[in-house]
């Protein structure tokens, strides 16, 4: 294949690699000195009802905003930022449990195909060993190269590296703050602050040469398969987006590397990456890949990174927003958020080790598969479903049933995943007027050993008559044989 350019049309011939259309199922980990307090909200109470950007992701910015709960929270542990800024919180990021090899092995039998850290978060502290950026892990808090463990985790765990940025927004993340005395104004910190600059402004040559070469320094260094990027990139001036995807683009094509971009909102032209929605889904069936980013917390937003408060949400809802998003040409990456010193917070592995369980049995009708000809049937739904689909409109979505069926295809089978516990005969009405009974060869439930007695209605479709004993409380899976060549 040709090189690519650095214009629109050359990138956007770029393709979503096989590898991310058959594998699904991504973890990456919010995780940095942003962890230390372990504070953020669970609560309208304790957000001050704001639970879009009251997460503890957003600690480094709300500890500055005076009078907020993070802000009494900081003052009361840690003294005022005045005296205590979020340069401080770095020292006592030390990660000295961090053992990437270990998270590997629990994201890996959770059922993930790719897996990665958060590179850098709005805050600009770079989990790498980092010449562009002084503020980084290697050289501060825990002096170790978290970036470099975790790709060699993976690697050696046969996983796919996913490496997130969030760091466009950086420009902006601190300057509500600014003139008010605290370290923000301080011009030694100014490379991790970001100078003081008038909201309108956009970023200037120097903020967006430190972005670009940040990337360029984790391509190198790292080889990523995947880089995920926030909101935040529309900030960033077309030519350095375009630059900076032809040369990652290109490098992979040096090393027979199938390689990815994911993009949020309307940052980058359609074709130049893979759309991804945060906390959301697609309305139905969509006839291009795309990715979603929810968080294995339950605060209604995503709390991402690790608090003291927040919970966890259930086994049944993850696997449920798996098979939903997966029958509608999605992906699924799920946000993990450790502890400072680099422990899995138990409530997080506990869920991690039901969806593995789930995959062990049911993996077939997520991993190497395609979408049917439509993406489910049942009686529950939500303006959600009712809508096109969005950012954020995850929260709220109702518990489905078992009556709730998603569809996926692979090889000569169709899958057909009730989300619950079906009752004694199961009715398919997508099979009226697609399938002929013919074609049918045999019918079985993943993890059940004899095939399954069924019938065809012209009026009601398949109907088959399930096995006593279910493999699962959460979903359970037909697979559906068709006669080959049809």
């Amino acid at each position: 294949m040709k090189p690519y350019s650095e214009t629109w049309k050359s990138i956007c011939e770029h393709e979503a690699p096989e590898w991310f259309r058959n594998e699904k199922f991504g973890i990456y980990t919010h995780w940095g000195p942003y962890t230390v307090p372990a504070y953020g909200g669970s609560s309208s109470a304790l957000c001050g009802g704001r639970h879009d950007f009251y997460n503890s992701a957003w600690y480094p910015r709300h500890m500055y905003d005076e009078g907020s709960p993070c802000n009494l929270h900081h003052t009361k542990t840690y003294g005022s930022p005045d005296t205590f800024g979020y340069k401080d919180l770095i020292p006592q990021f030390t990660a000295e449990h961090f053992d990437a090899e270990e998270w590997v092995e629990i994201f890996k039998n959770a059922g993930a195909r790719f897996v990665g850290p958060t590179a850098q978060l709005h805050d600009g502290f770079a989990m790498w060993k980092s010449k562009v950026n002084r503020w980084n892990c290697a050289d501060m808090g825990p002096k170790r190269d978290v970036m470099g463990e975790f790709a060699a985790a993976a690697r050696g765990a046969d996983l796919r590296f996913v490496a997130t940025f969030h760091h466009s927004y950086h420009w902006n993340f601190f300057q509500n703050a600014r003139g008010k005395g605290f370290d923000l104004d301080d011009p030694e910190f100014e490379d991790l602050y970001i100078r003081a600059h008038d909201p309108r402004e956009t970023p200037d040559k120097a903020y967006h040469d430190r972005w670009r070469d940040q990337l360029y320094e984790v391509i190198d260094q790292y080889s990523p398969d995947l880089l995920w990027f926030d909101f935040g990139l529309e900030l960033i001036r077309s030519d350095y987006k375009k630059a900076f995807l032809a040369y990652y683009y290109n490098q992979a094509l040096q090393k027979d590397q199938d390689v990815a971009v994911t993009f949020k909102n309307r940052d980058l032209p359609p074709g130049a990456g893979i759309f991804d929605l945060e906390v959301g889904k697609m309305d139905d069936l969509c006839l291009f890949p795309w990715l979603t980013d929810t968080s294995v917390d339950c605060v209604p937003r995503g709390n991402w990174a690790y608090s003291a408060s927040a919970a966890f949400k259930s086994p049944e809802r993850l696997i449920h927003n798996l098979v939903d998003r997966v029958s509608k040409n999605g992906q699924l990456l799920l946000n993990v958020g450790p502890r400072a010193d680099g422990t899995i917070p138990e409530g997080a592995q506990r869920v991690l080790k039901k969806m593995g369980e789930w995959l062990r049995i049911n993996g077939d009708a997520i991993y190497d598969t395609r979408p049917w000809y439509t993406a489910g049937e049942g009686p529950t739904k939500s303006a959600v479903d009712m809508s096109h689909g969005g950012h954020f409109n995850e929260t709220g979505e109702p518990r489905y049933c078992a009556h709730d069926i998603r569809f996926t295809t692979a090889e000569n089978a169709i899958y057909a995943t009730c989300l619950g516990i079906p009752g004694d005969e199961v009715f398919i009405n997508a099979f009226k007027g697609r399938v002929s009974p013919d074609e049918i060869k045999q019918v079985t439930m993943l993890g059940v050993e004899p095939p399954l007695t069924w019938r065809h209605d012209r009026d009601e479709g398949l109907i088959i008559d399930a096995p006593v004993k279910m493999p699962s409380e959460y979903a359970n899976t037909f697979k559906i044989e068709m006669t080959p060549g049809q």
